[in-house]
């Protein structure tokens, strides 16, 4: 800061200020700013003012008292005083906020910078015992929840994304703050500074071998002190809503959703309702192992779940035939069920996946011994019209992968290990159609990759026995259909030949409803749609009036 002799030359400065923690680089923010032609650069002007109030020991406090302003009144003062530069830097610790100080100290422009906890513990440690205090992490969620409610919400920048592209976030955080980039920022000398504190001696030795920014390591220098694991679970919270706000200049732009309402969604996750952001399990849960959970897919008509009994029913069937222990209730599912759809106000045209995974292991591994923690229960709704075009129709191939066989592995399980589904789907997507037929092991239609099969051939209706195709509920629906509408109903085994043949054919499945099939192999499927309409309608009509309502009131 300018003494008398300066004044004369100066003028009202813009001020920078810049919140952090330990170990945080920024001592390295600092010198970035300080190669500047417009900036002058402070290091951590209130700390005499903090050592005063707090009591703190350093080995350096008497010194430091004589040396710098201890009273933060006057600090806040002289830090908005008149400059020589445009600009005025001032690296802050943000414990140096003190409740006495003035809210003055929030006028100008603010950053805070953050840096993993997983990286700054072990290396804080060495210094000095860590707390949380000292980390914190709770001043700078104070200091920027206290911006933002004056309408000065600072940008955040992690300490990873400054090592990864300096030049980039240095770009954003410059723009963020209505000043130009300057390619100086990018390299400074190595050794002390003139603007170091004169606590450097005691903390920059590291610091001041550097001439940059430092790269990210490639991995850590030490394993983590385990009993550091507790703090490393209080800290990470903080930093990971700082984070969510932090500048991400080369961040790939995200892919667009098929329904762009469905960003801002919750999920049930175990016990609770989370955001779309949080909906993760852990790397033990069996889902993660092993693909060891089970599924169903559920409709929401008008207020109404349809099917919801039948396909509770065939979850907790195929938990019992995986063996699964410490089930939830039928009650806890249905009212997780309600929940998330009431919470994200889906009551019509939506779709959910209502999955049971065999929970949490205490180690890696198979066995389902190591499942102590009981079953995880997850919950994704999502705003979702049919998924197939049931005016136009979808073509389909005949894949060469076949269904499973109940030798191997009885499809009437809906589990969640669809690798023998997804290697057909990938020929389907490979060939550029919407999905493939599948065969079983002797060479006759079970169904495709993701729905069951059905084909009309002089006015009778026909579908693959449940041989090898799992027993749709959407398919028991459409059977009983058909039959209401007094057209012959045939299940059986039934020839790739006749499908190619077919006076129609049409797929089911809850996310699909009924989608008529206007092409297989190349070869057109007739042109009548005439019993493929008729069930199309009687299918509508079922599911405006059937269904478990929504307990939304």
């Amino acid at each position: 800061m300018e003494g008398n002799g300066g004044e004369m030359n100066a003028k009202p400065v813009e001020v920078i200020q810049l919140w952090t923690g330990p170990r945080s680089l920024s001592t390295s923010l600092m010198y970035s700013f300080a190669q500047r032609d417009d900036t002058e650069v402070l290091d951590e002007p209130l700390y005499a003012h903090y050592l005063r109030v707090s009591g703190a020991e350093r080995p350096y406090r008497d010194e430091l008292l004589t040396q710098m302003e201890p009273d933060g009144s006057k600090v806040v003062e002289a830090i908005f005083g008149p400059c020589k530069m445009k600009y005025r830097f001032c690296k802050q610790m943000a414990k140096f906020r003190t409740p006495c100080l003035t809210d003055d100290i929030l006028k100008g422009k603010h950053v805070i910078l953050i840096r993993d906890p997983l990286a700054i513990l072990p290396s804080f440690d060495d210094v000095v015992p860590a707390t949380l205090k000292d980390l914190q992490w709770s001043s700078l969620l104070s200091m920027y929840s206290d911006l933002e409610s004056i309408g000065k919400s600072p940008p955040v920048i992690d300490a990873s994304d400054l090592q990864k592209d300096p030049e980039g976030v240095l770009r954003a955080l410059c723009a963020a703050l209505g000043m130009d980039f300057q390619h100086a920022m990018l390299k400074w000398n190595a050794g002390p500074k003139p603007e170091d504190g004169m606590w450097a001696k005691w903390w920059y030795s590291s610091v001041h071998r550097s001439t940059e920014f430092s790269p990210l390591p490639l991995h850590p220098r030490k394993p983590f002190p385990k009993a550091l694991y507790t703090l490393l679970e209080e800290c990470r919270p903080i930093y990971k809503m700082l984070k969510r706000h932090a500048l991400q200049p080369q961040a790939p732009e995200a892919p667009p959703l098929p329904v762009p309402s469905n960003k801002n969604i919750f999920a049930w996750v175990g016990d609770e309702i989370v955001p779309r952001d949080d909906a993760k399990v852990s790397v033990f849960d069996s889902i993660v192992q092993g693909g060891d959970g089970v599924w169903e897919g559920l409709r929401i008509y008008k207020g109404k779940v349809f099917k919801l009994g039948e396909h509770l029913d065939r979850l907790f069937d195929s938990a019992k035939a995986m063996a699964f222990t410490n089930l939830p209730s039928r009650d806890f599912v249905k009212r997780a069920l309600f929940s998330t759809l009431i919470i994200n106000g889906m009551f019509d045209n939506a779709h959910v996946r209502l999955t049971l995974t065999r929970g949490m292991k205490v180690t890696s591994g198979m066995s389902p011994a190591f499942n102590l923690y009981g079953c995880t229960l997850l919950v994704v709704a999502e705003w979702k019209p049919p998924v197939y075009d049931n005016n136009g129709g979808i073509r389909l191939i005949t894949a060469s992968t076949r269904r499973n066989s109940p030798n191997c592995l009885d499809s009437k399980i809906h589990h969640n290990n669809l690798i023998n589904n997804i290697l057909a789907k990938v020929e389907g997507n490979t060939a550029g159609v919407d999905d493939a037929i599948m065969l079983d092991c002797d060479g006759f239609v079970s169904e495709t990759n993701a729905t069951n099969i059905f084909m009309v051939k002089k006015g009778r209706v026909l579908t693959p026995s449940a041989d090898y195709c799992l027993p749709g509920i959407t398919r028991e629906t459409v059977i009983e259909l058909v039959k209401q509408e007094n057209i012959a109903m045939i299940e059986r085994r039934i020839s790739l030949t006749e499908f190619h043949t077919a006076d129609e054919v049409w797929t089911t499945g809850t996310m699909g409803e009924l989608t008529p099939v206007i092409e297989i192999d190349g070869r057109r499927i007739g042109s009548s749609r005439r019993i493929t309409s008729r069930i199309q309608a009687a299918y509508k009509a079922l599911t405006d009036k059937e269904g478990e309502p929504i307990p939304c009131k």
